[in-house]
């Protein structure tokens, strides 16, 4: 009589799930490249779009969120669609989102393609930030899946570092430009340069599609869906024979405990409010929430205008961004390599204790410089035109006036900065900073038509209570104009070392166990939905600090921002020490089933 035991029905697959499971992890990988370009891209574009695009630091601040604005949009209904249409078919469709975003980014004139083409790239992101984890939980074992999900964040940080090095080579081509060129001339170039750093993003877009057609489905929703034998398939191609049945045969228990509790009469709806959903979904949304308020994203996508800030050049500040993103790169692969073998609530605490000490160090040295910034907002508003605008292009000529007015002599007006904080009626605006030592830079331009919502529906959203029709007649109110000194290259550096440290504990710790966190933690029947809502909360968390990130450090200082993310990781390091449990070396029903037990004590 033949062999037909599980262990021998397929050898093909037997012989070839390590093949397999590599497959899966270079596709999911791609995924996280992807999810990294979308999140790092715009770091190094960022100044030479803000040199050249007239952009107010409002909009510019909306357009580094738009990315993130569109994560929240996808991610609401990520789950649904996952749930629907399936992993697979969603990872394919995410993939040519951020495919169709790039041409509409890199060929935009204006406010509002551009504005579209980066909401559409974070669509992308959206569902990439879903889907792919959720896809790595339920396709991998228990044994690997910490280093497995890690492979994701690995390659989401390569992306980052991907997207430094190419703002690093266009700030060597901006300086040779400005070198030998004239100011039309470097104008133009630093046009032409934020368009094409998107252009060469494009590539990991069209491989991670093409990339989607050689996995399977997850055996999981495969499952779930009544299809018993392609769940089998799917997961002899990642796994051992005997693994593979163990797997399917406790799927098959959770099955049969559900279906007998309802033969009892006492089936529930499953809801995300049942009482043994509810501790994991709270635990889920808090870690999503404060992984982001750490400053992470706004970090990243802020890096360079940071560094420009706290003292170093141009070129450096490029090349402290670049050092960031490597070593947020290289000690993600530390924590993949520790997140199997001390666990994730380890990782967590000692990544949020050492976020906590660098943010405040970092706050304290911006708001030992920033109580050296002299209000020149008498001398700005004199310079306001009939008209109700102002064009200020910020020279050592024009810093030295500007601090005469206010009886400051202790500034050096050819090593200075400025910041307005503007309003027209109930409309309060920021400009970024401008440094007087940067011929290149562009003027201050404050209109009202660049200030004020264009419809009631914008204005509720900027001001609920502030009147649209008199901020139309209003005049331009200066309400502050800072002008302050560019610290030393050393403090710049000094500032950039401890963004390193910062790199360094969000990558080992948070940056490797968020997503595990939220796959994990989400029990089975509610998992894809859980996960949406709880990445809504983090990308709406993104999208709020991306947007007032410029105009509150323009307003209250870079010391404010810096200080209100220490305050959010403290929230996180109390969640991971003291609520979360370990969930190494479990697997996904077992961890549910914990959970459940919990619930029923």
């Amino acid at each position: 009589m033949a062999n037909t035991s599980p262990a021998n029905a397929r050898p093909s697959s037997a012989m070839n799930y390590k093949v397999q499971n590599t497959i899966l992890l270079l596709v999911a990988g791609l995924g996280g490249l992807l999810y990294g370009v979308d999140v790092g891209i715009i770091g190094g574009a960022l100044p030479y779009l803000e040199a050249t695009s007239g952009l107010s630091a409002g909009q510019l601040s909306v357009i580094v969120a738009a990315v993130l604005l569109g994560s929240v949009f996808s991610t609401l209904f990520s789950g649904m669609l996952a749930d629907w249409i399936g992993r697979r078919p969603l990872m394919t469709l995410s993939g040519i989102a951020f495919v169709i975003s790039i041409p509409i980014i890199a060929l935009s004139h204006g406010y509002g393609p551009l504005f579209f083409g980066r909401l559409l790239q974070g669509i992308s992101g959206g569902f990439v930030g879903v889907v792919v984890p959720l896809y790595l939980a339920e396709c991998l074992g228990s044994s690997n899946r910490g280093k497995g999900t890690g492979v994701f964040q690995w390659l989401l940080t390569f992306g980052i570092v991907v997207a430094a090095i190419i703002g690093i080579y266009y700030s060597y081509r901006v300086e040779a430009v400005a070198k030998l060129a004239g100011a039309d001339a470097l104008f133009h170039f630093k046009d032409q340069a934020w368009r094409r750093i998107f252009w060469v993003s494009l590539p990991p877009g069209v491989l991670f599609v093409i990339g989607t057609f050689f996995v399977a489905e997850s055996p999981r929703w495969l499952y779930g869906k009544g299809k018993t034998e392609r769940a089998r398939a799917a997961l002899l191609r990642t796994r051992p024979p005997e693994q593979a049945e163990a797997e399917l045969e406790e799927m098959q228990r959770v099955a049969l405990a559900a279906t007998q509790t309802a033969a009892h009469g006492k089936k529930v709806r499953e809801t995300l409010f049942q009482r043994k959903y509810v501790i994991p979904f709270v635990l889920a949304c808090v870690i999503l929430f404060c992984n982001t308020a750490t400053g992470i994203n706004s970090i990243i996508a802020y890096n360079t205008n940071i560094l420009l800030q706290s003292g170093l050049s141009d070129l450096h500040a490029h090349w402290g961004y670049v050092i960031f993103t490597i070593v947020n790169f290289l000690m993600t692969i530390i924590g993949m390599t520790l997140v199997d073998k001390k666990g994730r609530k380890f990782l967590l605490i000692v990544g949020t204790s050492g976020i906590i000490v660098s943010m405040l160090a970092v706050g304290i040295l911006f708001h030992h410089t920033e109580n050296k910034n002299v209000d020149t907002r008498a001398a700005v508003q004199a310079l306001v035109t009939p008209g109700q605008t102002l064009d200020l292009r910020f020279t050592p000529d024009v810093a030295r006036r500007l601090l005469s007015s206010a009886g400051n002599n202790s500034i050096n007006p050819g090593d200075a900065s400025l910041a307005v904080i503007y309003s027209y009626g109930g409309f309060t605006g920021a400009t970024t900073f401008v440094r007087s030592d940067d011929a290149s830079a562009a003027p201050i331009h404050i209109t009202r038509a660049a200030s004020i919502p264009s419809s009631k529906g914008e204005a509720l959203f900027k001001n609920p209570f502030a009147d649209l029709n008199a901020a139309r007649t209003a005049p331009l109110r200066i309400e502050k104009a800072f002008v302050g000194p560019i610290p030393s290259p050393g403090h710049g550096w000094l500032i950039a070392i401890l963004l390193y440290v910062f790199a360094g504990f969000y990558a080992a710790g948070p940056g490797v166990c968020v997503w595990l966190a939220l796959s994990e933690l989400m029990p089975t029947r509610i998992r894809s939905n859980g996960m949406s809502i709880a990445l809504v909360i983090n990308q709406l968390v993104s999208t709020t600090l991306a947007v007032v990130f410029l105009p509150v450090a323009s307003k209250y200082g870079y010391s404010a921002m810096f200080f209100l993310f220490a305050g959010f990781t403290v929230i996180y390091f109390i969640t991971a020490a003291f609520f979360l449990p370990e969930t190494k070396g479990k697997t996904l029903e077992e961890i549910e089933a914990r959970f459940a037990k919990g619930s029923a004590a």
